[in-house]
């Protein structure tokens, strides 16, 4: 008997192949329901797997939901990695028309990132502040590397302390705009959040 067609073009997946499928269904899931209503089962099942197969790729609930955290982290910071040379209103502009080009393309990946605070568990708590860590870094960083700003990076502890903050007033801004995206434009998002930016580090 011939084979089905769908199993004549069926093709085993590599193995990081593997690993993102399921990282992908991971984030839609965390991104509906909080951590502990996620059921792994319910992973593999979406994913076509069984439970024995993704346990071998993550041996417990807590390490998957930490590895969607870091990925998400990971592309976060890759995608809104500063352009040397720029002058700093430039740079936050640039830098806010990637990181809203990336909430609206991974909406569940952002939503299951910032899940992670309410997580009970101290491993996916600690992933998700390094990750927003990271972030502090790169605009900090980004600051720096601009002559013009010198004089905004001289009182670095207040200056991280203003980043900080910023930075939960734009997720707050973000996860609103994904609910709501009729009421404000992505522009007027990324206007929101520049003023807001550029407040809180000029004196």
């Amino acid at each position: 008997m011939a084979a089905n067609p769908q199993e004549r073009t069926r093709r085993r997946l590599s193995t990081e192949e593997r690993r993102e499928q399921l990282l992908s269904v991971g984030a839609r899931l965390f991104a509906q329901k909080p951590y502990d209503d996620v059921w792994i089962e319910r992973v593999a099942e979406i994913a076509g797997v069984s439970r024995g197969l993704l346990y071998h790729y993550f041996p417990t609930k807590r390490d998957f939901f930490a590895a969607v955290v870091h990925r998400e982290s990971e592309r976060m910071l890759r995608l809104t990695e500063a352009e040397p040379g720029l002058p700093v209103d430039e740079q936050i502009t640039a830098g806010l028309e990637a990181f809203l080009g990336y909430v609206e393309s991974h909406a569940e990946g952002f939503r299951a990132f910032h899940r992670a605070e309410a997580a009970g568990d101290p491993l996916v708590r600690e992933v998700y502040r390094n990750g927003l860590a990271a972030q502090e870094r790169q605009i900090l960083a980004a600051l720096a590397a601009d002559p013009g700003a010198a004089d905004l990076t001289q009182d670095v502890p207040a200056l991280r302390l203003a980043v900080r903050g910023w930075l939960a007033f734009m997720v707050a801004v973000c996860l609103e705009w994904l609910a709501e995206p009729a009421e404000l434009t992505r522009q007027q998002v990324r206007d929101l959040c520049a003023k807001a930016l550029l407040g809180a580090i000029t004196r």
